[in-house]
């Protein structure tokens, strides 16, 4: 009786899941296709992902998109874990305020965020390349970390920070001694959820970059202006590979922090 109850809820499930990654599936299979057709099979190679790494713009690309996702990663993970340390001590009211603004840019459209930071590039003469992109890049990954920091503040008891202090402990070493190893999970899920959203970035790259510097999303959308490569196909499943392996870490990372 209750597998029939529940039998509606697990085929709607199924519908919707299919729906979901029945193209990556698809993508993934015709990654490995001989031909060039989207739609007929003519037989299984890796030759696309051989001449995937001689391709040049696409490698370039991807040294490109490797770059700028560690380095705002790495910033980002500095100044959000200030950031989420700086807004734990506030006030409960100060707290509130500026976490709701913290969400702001994590709700808001990333074609407002481009646009509105491509528009402030030009006010203040930034020229359009590598910079523009890491700054860009740097500011939309801040709001992730301080939201992965935050919950393991908030389980955090300061004595231990007040106890190094009283030790003779100075505020930094008291800070890297006794309250970094302690929040470390969420500034290590933070670091690789801004490595993964900077990786997966599209719109915002596509305004505050200049022209010879572009990101694999960029180059993706490029190239496929000109007629579906195989070789997109070869790129696409490699990325949604690593992406997928990310997320199962942060997501796994989440779990065991919950045990805990």
């Amino acid at each position: 009786m209750k597998t029939l109850r529940k039998l509606p809820a697990v085929t709607y499930s199924a519908i919707i899941f299919a729906f979901l990654y029945a193209p990556i599936v698809i993508l993934i299979v015709f990654s490995f296709n001989s031909g060039r057709s989207r739609g007929r099979w003519s037989g299984f190679t890796l030759d696309w992902y051989a001449s995937l790494f001689h391709n040049r713009e696409i490698m370039s690309a991807l040294q490109n998109t490797v770059v700028i996702a560690l380095l705002s990663a790495a910033i980002a993970t500095v100044v959000g874990t200030a950031a989420a340390v700086g807004i734990h001590a506030m006030k409960r009211r100060m707290r509130n305020a500026v976490m709701n603004l913290t969400y702001l840019p994590v709700l808001n459209a990333d074609i407002v965020t481009g646009v509105s930071m491509l528009i402030l590039f030009a006010f203040l003469h930034i020229r359009l390349g590598m910079a523009s992109l890491l700054l860009a890049h740097v500011t939309f990954n801040i709001p992730y970390v301080i939201l992965s920091v935050m919950p393991k503040l908030k389980q955090l008891s300061m004595h231990s920070f007040e106890a190094a202090m009283d030790l003779g402990a100075k505020p930094l070493n008291a800070f890297m001694k006794a309250v970094l190893p302690e929040i470390m999970p969420g500034v290590i899920t933070g670091f690789i959820l801004a490595f993964t959203l900077s990786v997966d970035d599209f719109v915002i790259s596509f305004f505050t970059t200049g022209n010879g510097y572009n990101t694999l999303s960029i180059a993706i959308y490029s190239m496929s202006k000109r007629g579906i490569n195989p070789q997109i196909n070869a790129l696409s499943s490699l990325m949604f590979l690593v992406v997928l392996t990310l997320l199962v870490i942060v997501n796994a990372r989440s779990k065991g922090d919950r045990k805990i």
